[in-house]
């Protein structure tokens, strides 16, 4: 062999090197998709163990479909949209992809304004369009007990802001489980471990198209 072709040769062995290194760094995975599930008691898992939580089996169904991602639960039992705002900053003080924002059954239970539940629902989305978070809205549904006029306009908040936000809607968060004795714990109001069960399943799909929203988005930063 000449020395032109031994100079020949190790070049091109760099080159196929070189090649193998940039093949494996583009087939790094990604980081996993970190989703807060900001919500009131019907997140946090009421009197569940944590592992039965909403944020906790969410995570194993997405996982089990091949997704890698961090369902974080930023649910805190009692609070009302106000109370949600006060803490969005600890909530959110983390680089996040995605949120599932789960608030408003509290206001709707004590009766509260639902045009100040519309306003700091709307500064919470605010918020998160700010930082570029993807968002799932979860809906709620008003005792009937507060009569027509304040179901209507407590009911609208949802859909009106997931419009103007362009965030996903799952209209109901207790769609399915609501009223239902057997999902529910003996206070009839928050899920059992097998509500929450029922729960994800139905929100599942919204959940992988949020998924598909931030793809896309890290597609294109």
């Amino acid at each position: 062999m000449t020395r032109g072709h031994m100079v020949t040769g190790l070049l091109l062995f760099n080159v196929l090197i070189l090649a193998m290194f940039v093949v494996a760094a583009s087939a790094k995975p990604s980081a996993p998709i970190r989703i807060v599930a900001f919500g009131d008691s019907l997140t946090a898992g009421f009197m569940l163990p944590p592992e039965s939580s909403f944020p906790a089996q969410l995570e194993r169904a997405l996982k089990a479909k091949g997704y890698a991602v961090e369902i974080v639960n930023a649910g805190v039992s009692g609070d009302t949209t106000g109370a949600a705002l006060e803490r969005f900053d600890w909530a959110f003080g983390e680089p996040t992809d995605a949120a599932i924002v789960e608030l408003g059954a509290n206001d709707a239970l004590r009766g509260q304004s639902p045009g100040m539940a519309r306003r700091n629902l709307d500064e919470i989305l605010t918020l998160l369009g700010k930082k570029q978070v993807s968002v799932l809205v979860a809906g709620m549904t008003a005792p009937r007990n507060w009569g027509p006029a304040y179901v209507q306009e407590f009911e609208s908040i949802f859909p009106d802001l997931a419009r103007k936000h362009d965030a996903l809607l799952y209209p109901f968060f207790l769609d399915g489980v609501a009223l239902d004795a057997s999902l529910n714990l003996q206070d009839g109001l928050h899920p059992n471990a097998r509500g929450i069960a029922t729960i994800v399943s139905r929100i599942l799909p919204q959940v992988e198209t949020l998924i598909a929203r931030v793809r896309s988005r890290r597609a294109t930063n």
